[in-house]
């Protein structure tokens, strides 16, 4: 294989360096990552060595401050997960209430940075809503009309060694050919499981944090929760309770078609979804498989495959459990990133 160009990458939207990790991890040069939340900056820096955190709003980024980041006569690699909760299944507020905030235009924030600084290669990662939106469509004619080779497909993330039943959506391109897609590195009889992920970690209890480490932390559970946690099985629903356990709202009829929430994961399967709310309970099926409790922060940031020793927090931070929840369930699995790194990298072995 050739040796890879001299390269830089810049991560919009970066948040806590999911996926800047994982492009590192293929051995991408990733220089700067941009977000408007100032409180990732810790988490990116410190565990990403050599990429400068800048809390930027993407929205009122110019070309010429982008191009600035990239090194003279570098190839230019543009990547970004532009928030996605307007398109997001998960979200109920954005489901009734449609797009009434300006994140969903973020995307063309980014389609305007590509056309003012012409990298060479892109990469794009969202949830696969956003093929149905024309900012989406408009997303990709912007590229075409420049020039690039455009790919996107939904990828499915445990066959990329994800242990969690995720679906993204991955677009690349180039202006100099197509970009191959990043080859699948797992299939269902190796998929990792929920036990490779946190079986490792100690027991605790419900609102209990390991005293080595503050981020492997329970939420508290009230007692009729408990009850309920007690009778929950692995990959069961809420109709494993007694009668009198259950919520008015299960007993409707509307109810009834939502079975995932107040469950336990299964040991040996991946897990559902992490979402930002995956430390609670009642916001999904993230019970704990044996232990009558929730699974922790730590548990939730092994399952989007951050490693066990990723600095969240600084010793002066606070510990904001919606917040760091927040921070995890947006980010892109880094196993994730680093097979979109390892397709860049081939590509730009073979072609430039």
């Amino acid at each position: 294989m050739k040796n890879i160009p001299n390269h830089a990458v810049v991560d919009l939207f970066c948040g806590v360096g999911g996926l800047t990790h994982g492009l590192k991890q293929a051995g991408l040069n990733v220089v700067a990552g941009l977000d408007c939340d100032n409180d990732c900056r810790y988490a990116y820096e410190v565990n990403n060595k050599g990429a400068k955190f800048l809390n930027q709003d993407v929205a009122n980024l110019t070309g010429s401050d982008l191009e600035r980041l990239y090194p003279s006569d570098s190839v230019k690699i543009l990547v970004g997960c532009a928030p996605c909760q307007p398109f997001s299944l998960y979200s109920s507020r954005y489901r009734k209430e449609g797009h009434k905030d300006n994140k969903w235009k973020l995307l063309y924030s980014f389609a305007n940075l590509v056309e003012a600084i012409q990298p060479q290669v892109v990469s794009m990662e969202n949830v696969p809503g956003l093929q149905k939106e024309s900012v989406f469509t408009d997303f990709v004619n912007i590229l075409e009309q420049n020039g690039y080779y455009v790919v996107y497909r939904v990828v499915f993330c445990p066959d990329y060694g994800a242990p969690q039943n995720r679906r993204r959506l991955v677009l690349l391109a180039s202006r100099f050919g197509e970009i191959a897609f990043p080859e699948k590195t797992h299939s269902q009889g190796n998929y990792v499981t929920v036990r490779d992920a946190i079986g490792h970690f100690p027991k605790i209890a419900d609102g209990e944090t390991d005293v080595t480490d503050r981020l492997h932390h329970s939420c508290a559970l009230s007692k009729l929760n408990k009850q309920r946690m007690a009778q929950s099985k692995p990959g069961g629903t809420w109709r494993d309770w007694d009668e009198h356990l259950r919520l008015k709202c299960h007993r409707a009829s509307s109810g009834k078609t939502f079975p995932s929430v107040y469950g336990r994961m299964k040991w040996d399967e991946p897990s559902p979804t992490i979402t930002t709310q995956f430390f609670g309970y009642g916001n999904g099926r993230f019970g704990h498989p044996e232990q009558d409790r929730a699974i922790s922060i730590r548990e939730g940031a092994s399952l989007q495959t951050f490693p066990d020793d990723y600095k969240f927090l600084s010793e002066e931070q606070t510990f904001n459990r919606t917040k760091l929840g927040i921070h995890i369930g947006n980010a892109v699995p880094v196993v994730l990133g680093k097979a979109i790194g390892v397709a860049i990298k081939k590509y730009m072995q073979e072609i430039l």
